[in-house]
Parts: structure tokens; sequence; C-alpha cells
């Protein structure tokens, strides 16, 4: 959302950039009194400086305590205009194309996982500044509605399905090595409370797990 922080508020983005190296400069100056902000820290201040900006323009002016969800998914479709993505019409001859073979009229928008990444850091930034979690804005069940029928309705314009990669656990292949390495490695100690790497989510620490637990739980 670089570019469309940037754009949105214009106010926020000019004093971020001059005070972020300002503020980090003093700091490294001294060695390592004071490390720089990271990437999604700097992000995230960007974008919260951009929705204060969007609420003192609003008309009429709206403070951050009687901002609601309906003010938030307001702030999203305000962005739409900074977009990149193309989001074809129903009735577009390219609607459901995902590489369509030439430009169309159809408008740019904000993508679906950078809207979604945007909610996450001002949610975040919301508690930080003082806000409560139970009256986040952010967290809205509307706002949570709006983003599933924008990634719904660009999945269908643009013929791209948003899928969320199921992570599969190798719980067969651990048996599998178990067994066959309990048959090359015979009778070993009894200690048996150190074995299966059942808690382990990583592929690869399955993996090394698997074999020393078996030869010693046989």
């Amino acid at each position: 959302m670089d570019s469309t922080s940037s754009g949105g508020g214009g106010g926020a983005s000019d004093p971020n950039a001059g005070e972020g190296p300002s503020a980090t400069g003093g700091g490294t100056a001294d060695g390592s009194s004071a490390a720089p902000p990271s990437r999604y820290e700097s992000q995230k201040r960007r974008d919260w400086n951009t929705f204060q900006q969007y609420l003192k323009n609003h008309r009429p002016p709206l403070s951050l305590a009687r901002c609601s969800g309906a003010h938030v998914i307001e702030f999203l479709k305000y962005l739409d205009q900074f977009g990149k993505t193309k989001v074809h019409h129903s009735t577009c001859s390219y609607f459901g194309h995902p590489n369509p073979p030439a430009p169309c009229a159809c408008p740019l928008k904000q993508a679906w996982g950078s809207l979604d990444a945007l909610i996450g850091r001002l949610r975040a930034a919301y508690e930080e500044n003082g806000g409560r979690p139970e009256s986040n804005p952010f967290g809205a069940r509307a706002v949570r509605i709006y983003l599933r029928e924008v990634r719904e309705g660009q999945a269908k314009a643009r013929g791209i399905p948003y899928e969320k990669k199921k992570r599969k656990r190798p719980t067969s292949t651990a048996s599998t090595t178990t067994v066959a390495n309990a048959s090359i490695a015979a009778p070993g100690g009894g200690g048996g409370t150190s074995g299966g790497g059942g808690g382990s989510l990583e592929a690869g620490a399955v993996t090394v797990a698997v074999a020393p637990s078996s030869t010693t739980s046989v």
C-alpha cells in the first residue's frame, strides 16, 4: 500500500518522509542507542497518519471517537481512486479474463490484498494509540463483510480466485519413516517419552525429528 498511502493523504505522507530520516538519523549516529523502525512499523505509521488526515478533511469533520465501520468502508472506497488493479465490469468482454489481450475502459481499484493488509495495520495502530479493542472500527463486522465482498467480486472480475493454501500435516510420511527406521535400528533403549514429533508444524522440523524418535521408541 505504499502508493496508496502516499496518494490518499497528501498531508500525511510528506511529514512522514521528512520526519522519518531525521528522527532515526540522530539515533543511528550515536551507535546502537535507537534502532530504526521496521518496514511494517513505518508503513503502519504512514497509514495511520493518512487516515487521520482523511478524518480532518471529512465533511463534516469527523473525530476518531465517532468513527464507525461505515466510515472505514467509506475510507476504503475513497482509496480506490489511487488503485492500480484493473477490475472489469460485468459487461466488459474481458470480465473473468486473467490476462486480457488488450486494454479496456474499466476502472483501476485497490487490490483486495492491499486493503486487507491496510485494515490489519490500522486495526493495530488504533489500539496502540489508546483505542479500545471492543470499539475498534477497523474490526467491525461491516468492514469484514465489505472486504469479503471485494475479494469475491475481484476474483470473478479478474478471473483470479483467492484461495487460502491449506497446510498439509506430514502425518503419513512421519509414520512411514518411523516404521522404516524401526526395522533397521532394532532393539534400543526403552525411553519412549521423547518420540513422535507431533507438535511440529514445519515440514523441515518434522523430518529431522522423526528419525531419531523412531529409533528410540521401538
